[in-house]
Parts: structure tokens; C-alpha cells; sequence
């Protein structure tokens, strides 16, 4: 005899087998943001900062010139992740590159929100003529890395003990994600308008 879920039980699956809504991270979402970041900072060597920023300094972030997106994923009305792109480097050359991360809610970890986020990033970053996308991840991190891999970033190179953090020094592994046709002349990258 086939044994049926209870009703409790099969809504709990469903909802944890629901996509979390992505959409264009606002100022009002900064505090939700920080929050969602905090525990990548203080708990575990995700982030290399040593405090976590404050709403107004994720602001900042956000708006800092080039713009470039921003996202948060929602759950319930509740931002449960974020994804962002960033400058690679300062020097003019670099401006064609940008470096991306996703930071989740300890729930959100194997519900398929990085891979939201990064399907709608992605994109964004490219319609806004960004050639070379990077992630740099804390390893060991086989999770980042899978959802890295999946989207077609390709491992060039491992900075050793690069950082000390929670009384140990800590490698980062690059990831590239690069166009197979980069431009001969690339236009010059557009400003994000959330």
C-alpha cells in the first residue's frame, strides 16, 4: 500500500521546491542585504572582511560609480539572498571586466537561488557590453565552485594564502567566465539602471 504525505508534510516540500522571486535590489533593501551578508563575514572565511558592513556601507556599494546590478532574492517578502557585479580592477584597461558573488540565507543553501540569481546576473552583466566576468572563492568551497562551473566559469588560477582569517591562511581560487568571440573593439560598458 502506497502511503500518502500528510498534508503538512507535502506543503513543506512544495514550498521549499518554489523559486524565490529575483528582482533589482533597491536602497530599501540594504539592511536586508547586510543582514543576509553578516554571517559570510563573521561565521565563515566566505568573505574576507573582518566586520560586517553596515545597511549605510552596502548602500554605498550599491550606488558606487560604474553602477553596476544588484539583485536580492525574495522568499516570502524576505530578501533570503543577494548577487552582485563590481569593478575587477581600478586601472582603465580593466574596464571590461567586472567580478561577481551571490551570498545566500543559510536556508536558501541547495534551493536552487544562487542559480536564480546568477541566470538573471549574467545576462545584465552582458547586455551592459562587460567582456570577462570573475569570481574569486575561498577555498575549499565546493558548492561555489559547482554553481560557478555550471554557468561556464573555467578555474586560471589559485592565489595562495592569500588571506588570514578565523586563525588561518586562506587560498582563493579564480573562476573566468569569457566569451568565445570577445569583441576586437569593445564599446564602452553602459551604466546599470535598476
Amino acid at each position: 500500500m502506497e502511503r500518502r504525505p500528510q498534508r503538512g508534510a507535502a506543503r513543506g516540500r512544495e514550498r521549499a521546491l518554489s523559486a524565490a522571486t529575483v528582482r533589482a535590489a533597491a536602497p530599501a533593501d540594504a539592511a536586508a542585504i547586510a543582514a543576509v551578508y553578516a554571517p559570510h563575514v563573521t561565521d565563515s572565511a566566505a568573505s574576507f572582511e573582518a566586520e560586517p558592513p553596515a545597511a549605510e556601507e552596502v548602500l554605498r556599494r550599491m550606488t558606487a560609480e560604474p553602477r553596476l546590478p544588484w539583485l536580492v532574492a525574495e522568499r516570502e517578502g524576505e530578501v533570503v539572498g543577494f548577487a552582485y557585479a563590481a569593478a575587477h580592477r581600478a586601472r582603465a584597461a580593466y574596464r571590461w571586466s567586472v567580478d561577481v558573488s551571490v551570498y545566500l540565507h543559510d536556508s536558501e543553501r541547495r534551493r536552487g537561488t544562487g542559480r536564480a540569481l546568477y541566470t538573471r546576473l549574467l545576462p545584465e552583466v552582458r547586455a551592459l557590453r562587460y567582456v570577462s566576468v570573475y569570481a574569486g572563492i575561498a577555498l575549499p568551497n565546493p558548492g561555489s565552485v559547482g554553481l560557478h562551473e555550471s554557468f561556464g566559469f573555467v578555474p586560471v588560477g589559485v592565489y595562495r594564502n592569500v588571506g588570514w582569517k578565523h586563525g588561518q591562511w586562506r587560498d582563493v581560487g579564480w573562476w573566468q567566465l569569457v566569451p568565445e568571440d570577445p569583441p576586437v573593439e569593445p564599446a564602452e560598458p553602459l551604466a546599470w539602471t535598476p
